[in-house]
């Protein structure tokens, strides 16, 4: 049977070649150039960056071998793409960026076109047609791990501000009937929803008499947000509670008489220790010095 030439050769079946020939040499380059990215930061260790260069080139050829043309809905492909995914997760965990999995790409890809540059066997249409390849395999792959990247940084961003908008609205039981709510930074309705429904539990689960909400230290609000800070006064009093509004500043005073509602049902001091003292004065709460 006739030996084929490199030009009677697909792409595939001239890589694969060059990956059985050279396997050790590639395999070598990949794991020093992958040390110089990595090690640095102590982002991998020299056995986990051997064992993923010695993965993805297994997961390479398989690729590879698996037909003349890249299926994207193949399973070959799919856990070539799980595998950088799983792998740029594991570099963003341990501290570092997009920027080193890309270097590291783009080093994978240039390592091939050296290999391929040295194989004089090989004509310049088929090294083009490799090149091409190889750009499809590798830039298909970084906008895949780069969605997942964005959609990871997303979700973690969502989840702090979540977090953030549970814990910056501490609601603190003073006194025994009374609650403070020191609300801080931005209020916008979402979180003000958040606030309403978490002080309307306390006020039930204390059996609170008295809230006292200090806004001292909210910059601004709009019409919007001022109307449900209204709204979670009058649903204090309907809890059977009576909410005494400190800290207000002018920028909120406008707000609050923009909405063109009645507010002389609503109490307000101007700083959150006059707050307490109306909060006291109501529940008929004597509070003095030692020895007076």
């Amino acid at each position: 049977m006739a030996k084929e030439t490199p030009e009677q050769k697909t792409t595939n079946q001239i890589l694969i070649e060059q990956l059985m020939l050279n396997v050790g040499k590639i395999s070598a380059i990949i794991e020093k150039q992958g040390q110089s990215i990595f090690g640095h930061k102590n982002l991998l260790s020299n056995n986990e960056i051997n064992d993923y260069s010695l993965e993805f080139l297994e997961l390479l050829t398989m690729l590879l071998q698996a037909g003349a043309r890249v299926d994207r809905r193949g399973a070959e492909y799919k856990a070539l793409r799980q595998f950088f995914a799983n792998f740029s997760q594991q570099i963003q965990v341990r501290g570092g960026d997009m920027d080193e999995f890309v270097r590291y790409i783009h080093f994978l890809q240039s390592t091939f076109l050296e290999n391929l540059e040295a194989d004089k066997s090989v004509s310049f249409e088929k090294s083009r047609e490799i090149l091409m390849l190889l750009g499809t395999i590798f830039n298909d792959i970084i906008l895949e791990v780069f969605h997942i990247y964005l959609e990871t940084k997303e979700k973690t961003i969502q989840a702090q501000q979540e977090e953030l908008k549970q814990t910056s609205t501490p609601i603190t039981e003073i006194w025994e009937g009374v609650l403070t709510l020191p609300i801080i930074g931005s209020l916008d309705s979402s979180r003000t929803m958040i606030v309403m429904e978490k002080l309307l539990s306390r006020i039930e689960s204390d059996r609170a008499r008295v809230v006292v909400i200090d806004v001292t230290g909210v910059m601004a609000i709009d019409s919007q947000v001022s109307h449900h800070l209204i709204q979670m006064i009058r649903a204090t009093g309907l809890m059977g509670a009576t909410a005494i509004l400190t800290g207000i500043r002018p920028e909120i005073a406008r707000a609050l008489t923009s909405l063109n509602i009645d507010l002389s049902s609503v109490t307000t001091r101007s700083k959150l220790s006059e707050g307490l003292k109306e909060a006291f004065r109501q529940l008929s709460i004597e509070v003095s010095r030692p020895g007076k």
